[in-house]
């Protein structure tokens, strides 16, 4: 089963151990306007970070209040692949890599 409430976890995508966890919540910024949840990911055992950048909630954009994150297991493994699939290489070095993916983490 699926939860989908909780902010970190750890799935297998192509065989490999990657963690995730919510860096940041919808949030209000000045300059750009809403932004959506940032999620990080480190595939195990390695150093390089990706983030995996949300898009706002619709709900937010209309003017409706904040609901529940909606960040589910499947999800974070689309995004991983997604981020693979974009050149990220979790065995390098370097500053984490940001992506952004759309609502379902493609």
């Amino acid at each position: 089963m699926t939860n989908i409430n909780r902010l970190s976890g750890i799935v297998d995508v192509g065989g490999l151990h990657y963690e995730w966890e919510v860096r940041s919540e919808p949030q209000w910024c000045d300059s750009e306007g809403w932004k959506g949840v940032t999620v990080a990911l480190l595939q195990k055992h390695t150093q390089r970070e990706a983030l995996l950048e949300f898009p706002p909630p619709k709900r937010l954009l209309k003017g409706m209040q904040r609901g529940r994150l909606q960040i589910s297991d499947a999800i974070v493994s689309r995004g991983i692949q997604a981020a693979l699939d974009a050149g990220w290489d979790p065995a390098s070095r370097g500053k984490p890599m940001v992506f952004t993916v759309d609502a379902d983490g493609n």
